[in-house]
């Protein structure tokens, strides 16, 4: 740097107080307010921290530990919930959150040393993360709750807890059989909400495989020999004229579509309406499945579907037969008489 740089270096930094001077001091704050801002929202989206897209409180027994789902999927429990849930004060002492030999404050104790392992040190590292707010914050993996309980408990039977730490054992058996009943996994999701979106994202992806972009020309996808056994369960006349009895459609709704998997039904009547006018759909819903999986997985549906029609020699046994196969409901069937045809 020259020194005709040094000059105008100092010549502008005398500019600048000279501008903070003139300014009143409500505009200085406001500016200095402004910077701040800039500086915090500079850190929020610089530092990389995972953002929580999902909070809630997880109850377990008489534990409520607040808890967290981040934006990579990751399940967390926040250090001061893990510390309540084990009836451990919520705030440890000093500001780091690893303390004696890299372990989180509620293992740090002697006592349970004989016991850790490298794998228990290794999973214990603690994630920080933002929460929906922009906060930061600090937690541990959900899975960790169930080994640290069994480490207390394992500390128990081997006697190496103190009298007071016995209490600590008490709470790890009593969380350890409320989450015997069900997955830590799932009941962090069921407390933050991320269930229902987890549900949707999922069903959406399935959709995406299962069903095609485009409407696929039209080709025989029901065999005859289903339409056939069909009429004779029912005890129906076969259709000389080719016209098939409107209940058809209703009974291969039941029968067929309706054990796709969940949500493609809903979806094929989305993309295939009924006709105001005619009160029938345009296209037959099959033209809508995917030639990789929607339509393998119908083809394969209808000819287990059919051995079994080919077995039953009346319609109430099909219809115990085909409930054993394919568990659940089928209000369609259960609802149809032999006055209905």
């Amino acid at each position: 740097m020259t020194a005709e740089d040094d000059k105008i270096g100092d010549v502008a930094r005398l500019g600048g107080h000279a501008r903070a001077q003139s300014l009143g001091q409500e505009k200085r704050r406001e500016i200095a307010r402004i910077a701040a801002r800039a500086r915090w929202e500079k850190t929020e989206h610089d530092d990389g921290l995972p953002r929580a897209t999902h909070t809630g409180v997880l109850k377990i027994g008489d534990a409520e530990i607040p808890c967290a789902v981040l934006e990579n999927g990751t399940r967390l429990l926040t250090q001061a919930g893990f510390l309540a849930a084990l009836g451990r004060s919520e705030k440890p002492k000093g500001r780091s959150q690893q303390v004696a030999d890299g372990l989180p404050p509620f293992l740090a104790t002697v006592s349970l040393s004989p016991l850790i392992t490298q794998e228990i040190i290794d999973s214990t590292v603690p994630v920080q993360f933002r929460t929906v707010t922009g906060a930061r914050a600090l937690g541990y993996r959900a899975d960790l709750l169930p080994k640290v309980c069994n480490l207390f408990l394992s500390a128990r039977d081997h006697g190496l807890l103190t009298a007071q730490q016995l209490g600590l054992a008490a709470k790890s058996e009593i969380l350890i059989r409320a989450l015997a009943q069900v997955g830590i996994v799932a009941l962090v999701d069921e407390a933050t909400g991320f269930q229902e979106d987890r549900d949707r994202d999922e069903l959406n992806r399935l959709l995406a495989l299962y069903l095609s972009e485009e409407r696929l020309a039209w080709a025989r996808r029901f065999p005859e020999e289903f339409y056939r056994q069909l009429y004779r369960l029912r005890g129906w006349h076969w259709p000389t004229g080719g016209k098939r009895t409107p209940l058809v459609g209703k009974l291969t709704n039941s029968l067929v579509y309706d054990k796709l998997p969940p949500g493609v039904l809903t979806e094929l009547r989305s993309r295939n309406p009924t006709d105001p006018d005619t009160n029938r759909r345009r296209w037959k819903h099959h033209q809508f499945l995917s030639e990789d999986l929607g339509q393998p997985d119908l083809r394969d549906h209808l000819l287990q579907l059919v051995a079994i029609m080919k077995a039953a020699p009346t319609w109430e046994q099909f219809v115990q037969m085909f409930e054993r196969a394919f568990p659940g409901s089928n209000p369609t069937m259960d609802h149809l008489d032999e006055s209905s045809a």
